[in-house]
């Protein structure tokens, strides 16, 4: 084999081997399966709840709502004409979703300038963040999924304003993380591990 093509199929090798698991697990109605299928969840949403005091099951109900468990979740592309791609709707990505700004603002904040938005242990560390600031600013308790995703959803100025009750498609989606939360706190009761 030549040389060039040698180190073609190095690199490919190379690049197959590279990444991260990002796919979601299966069976996303069941908290005990989520965290039986990827233990390391269970390591990060605990973590997050020693450090920030933000409940697992809230955690997880936000963080289904935002990317489904998807790693490397991206909003999709805006198109002009219906066919020529003019970019993403936001610059929301992993785990959390979370937007550019306020990301470098929870790098900044906790100084933890290596934390990836794709990786469940800064994405869970930066929900608790961002909660614990929803809590401190607009008064929500830690373990009120609906109001702490609507916070989350529409920042916390927005949330001050009460842009969301103009949104009922939005109060209807924080329904249903509250919703998710309370099945998901029920179901982390009767797992055996978690």
């Amino acid at each position: 084999m030549s040389r060039i093509l040698r180190l073609f199929v190095l690199m490919m090798v190379l690049a197959s081997c590279g990444g991260g698991n990002y796919s979601a697990p299966r069976n996303l109605d069941n908290a005990c399966s989520i965290l039986s299928q990827r233990p390391k969840y269970a390591r990060a949403f605990r973590a997050t709840e020693r450090r920030w005091g933000v409940p697992m099951h809230v955690q997880m109900a936000t963080i289904y709502q935002e990317s489904k468990f998807i790693g490397n979740a991206r909003t999709p592309y805006r198109y002009v004409l219906g066919v020529i791609p003019m970019g993403r709707v936001s610059s929301a990505y992993g785990y959390s979703q979370a937007l550019d700004g306020t990301w470098a603002e929870y790098q900044r904040a906790t100084r933890s300038y290596g934390a990836r938005r794709d990786n469940i242990f800064d994405a869970s560390d930066f929900m608790g963040w961002y909660m614990n600031n929803s809590r401190d600013r607009n008064g929500i308790a830690l373990n009120n999924a609906k109001h702490q995703y609507l916070a989350y959803h529409e920042g916390q100025t927005g949330y001050k304003r009460g842009t969301y009750k103009r949104k009922s498609w939005l109060v209807r989606i924080s329904n249903e993380v509250d919703s998710r939360a309370k099945m998901y706190q029920a179901q982390l009761r009767s797992c055996s591990r978690f």
